[in-house]
C-alpha cells in the first residue's frame, strides 16, 4: 500500500533561510523535507511522506494574506496530499497566526484534513482553534522533542481517519465543541460527587470549563490633567541605542528604566527598538512613533499636562508570556505609585 503524501508548511527561521531580515521572502515550494520535516519524517515514515515543504515569510504572510493564501493553495494543490501540516510555531506569534489562517484555508478550499501545532498563548491559537486541530507545544523551539511527537501521534490518527479523542487524550488545545456521549452515572450524581470533592478539598475535573477573564475596573478619569504627571510604559521595545540591558527580541525575561529628562525629542542617534515582531525601520529612525516623548514634551510646555515623568519603562511584548507581562506590570506599577504618577500612557507596536 503506498504511503500518504503531506505537505508541510514553515517559515523563514525554520527554513534556514534567515530571521527578521528575511522574513518578507515570498512563498516558495522545496520537494522532500526542510527544517523540523526532519523530525516529522522520522515519526510518520511508516505510514507517510512528506512530499514537499512551502516556505513564507511571516511578514510576508500577514502583510499580504489573501495573496499568500492563494499561491499557498495553488503549490499544496499541486501535490494532492493527505494531510497539511504547518509548524509547530511555539510562541512565535505571526508565525502562529500565519499557520492558522493558511492551515484553515486548506481544509476550507481543498478539503484536505490539517494540523498545525502552538503554545496556548499563542495569538494564532486563540483566532484559529475553533477551526483546525492544534497541538498544544512549549513557549519556544526548545520544546521540539515533545512537539513532534504530540503532531505526529495526531497526524496519523488524521491520516488513518481514525476518530480523534478528547483535547487530553490527543493532546491539541480545546476547540470548544461539545459531544454528547453516555455516561454511567446521571447527571445529578456525578454532580454531587464533584460537589463532595469540592468540599473536601480533593481534586475533581469538571465536565464542563469556563473561560478564565481577567479583568480591570478602570479608575476615574483625570479631573485637571494641567496638574497631572503622566508616565509613559512601552511593550514596543523602545530602548537607549545600544540596548543597554540586551532586552531579548522575543520572550523578553526583563524590562528596561531609562532616564528622559534631557530629551525633547528621540531620535536614531540616541534610541532604538529591541522589538522583533515588528519591522524596526520605522521605529529606529524615529523612536517618538513608538514611545511619543515630543508630543508630550509639547504638552508639557503647553501646560495641556502637569509633567512628564523623567523615566519610561520599557520591554518587548513579541511572544512575551502571560505570567511575565504580569510580573513586570506589578513591579513597574508599583514604583510608578511610589513615584505619585496620575496616569501611564501605554503604547505598543
Amino acid at each position: 500500500m503506498s504511503k500518504k503524501k503531506v505537505v508541510h508548511y514553515i517559515n523563514q527561521f525554520f527554513a534556514g533561510i534567515g530571521g527578521e531580515e528575511k522574513a518578507d521572502v515570498k512563498p516558495e515550494i522545496r520537494e522532500g523535507v526542510v527544517g523540523p520535516g526532519m523530525a516529522l519524517k522520522g515519526t510518520i515514515k511508516e505510514d507517510a511522506e512528506i512530499v514537499a515543504t512551502i516556505i513564507c515569510g511571516d511578514s510576508y504572510f500577514n502583510e499580504n494574506i489573501e495573496e499568500a493564501k492563494t499561491e499557498i493553495i495553488e503549490m499544496v494543490r499541486k501535490y494532492d496530499p493527505d494531510l497539511f501540516i504547518a509548524g509547530p510555531a511555539f510562541n512565535a506569534g505571526r508565525y502562529g497566526v500565519a499557520c492558522g489562517a493558511i492551515a484553515k484555508a486548506v481544509n476550507d478550499e481543498l478539503g484536505i484534513p490539517v494540523l498545525t501545532g502552538m503554545y496556548p498563548e499563542n495569538p494564532g491559537a486563540d483566532m484559529f482553534k475553533k477551526n483546525i486541530y492544534i497541538v498544544e507545544t512549549g513557549n519556544s523551539a526548545a520544546a521540539m522533542r515533545k512537539a513532534i511527537p504530540a503532531m505526529s501521534s495526531l497526524a496519523l490518527k488524521l491520516l488513518k481517519g481514525e476518530e480523534i479523542g478528547s483535547p487530553e487524550e490527543d493532546n491539541y488545545i480545546a476547540r470548544g465543541i461539545r459531544r454528547n456521549y453516555f455516561a454511567e452515572e446521571r447527571g445529578a450524581t456525578r454532580a454531587v460527587n464533584m460537589l463532595i470533592k469540592k468540599l473536601k478539598g480533593e481534586d475533581f475535573v469538571t465536565e464542563y470549563p469556563m473561560p478564565d477573564f481577567d479583568r480591570v475596573d478602570p479608575n476615574d478619569a483625570i479631573k485637571d490633567l494641567s496638574k497631572s504627571k503622566i508616565a509613559l510604559v512601552t511593550s514596543g521595545g523602545i530602548v537607549p541605542k545600544g540596548n543597554p540591558d540586551k532586552i531579548e527580541s522575543s520572550s523578553a525575561s526583563k524590562y528596561g528604566k531609562y532616564d528622559i529628562s534631557g530629551f525633547s525629542d528621540l531620535t536614531e542617534a540616541d534610541h532604538e527598538t529591541a522589538h522583533g515582531g515588528y519591522d524596526p525601520v520605522y521605529a529606529n529612525l524615529d523612536p517618538d512613533r513608538v514611545l511619543p516623548v515630543d508630543v508630550l514634551r509639547d504638552m508639557e510646555n503647553e501646560g495641556v499636562i502637569g509633567e512628564l515623568h523623567k523615566y519610561f519603562y520599557s520591554t518587548v511584548g513579541n511572544g512575551t508570556s502571560v505570567a511575565n507581562s504580569k510580573k513586570y506590570a506589578a513591579e513597574i506599577a508599583k514604583e510608578l505609585k511610589a513615584d505619585c504618577i496620575d496616569a501611564v500612557i501605554l503604547t505598543s507596536t
